[in-house]
């Protein structure tokens, strides 16, 4: 697998992320929380539902970098990642047949090993 590079800019829509993300992990998915309606507050826990939406609309911290994401790198690494260098809140989901499930009790787990888990949950499923 390859390594995921994106700069990160207020301008960049959400599910261009999304997007590139679920191709290289198919059996995982990045939801992105609102930012806070206070200036300095928690992220919200509303989902962002229109991928459509910026970047700016869920980063309290404005600046312009590249993001690298591994497959070996663990979900909790990710989430904190996205959290403390730009400000945004997300969650990462891995698929289980036709559901998605939270990573937190796994967050422990590279993002390779959660996604070959979401393959064998989902094709077990099928069976």
């Amino acid at each position: 697998l390859e390594l995921i590079k994106s700069v990160l800019n207020d301008n960049h829509k959400i599910f261009t992320i999304q997007e590139v993300f679920n191709k290289e992990f198919p059996y995982l998915k990045i939801d992105f929380y609102a930012k806070s309606n206070r200036h300095g507050g928690l992220a919200s826990e509303k989902i962002v539902e229109k991928s459509s939406k910026t970047i700016a609309d869920c980063r309290t911290t404005h600046k312009e970098g590249t993001i690298t994401i591994s497959p070996n790198m663990t979900v909790a690494e990710l989430e904190s990642l996205f959290n403390n260098e730009y400000g945004i809140k997300i969650n990462v989901s891995r698929k289980a047949g036709k559901s998605w499930i939270e990573t937190n009790i796994t967050n422990n787990w590279t993002l390779e090993k959660q996604n070959e888990q979401g393959q064998i949950l989902s094709e077990n499923s099928e069976k």
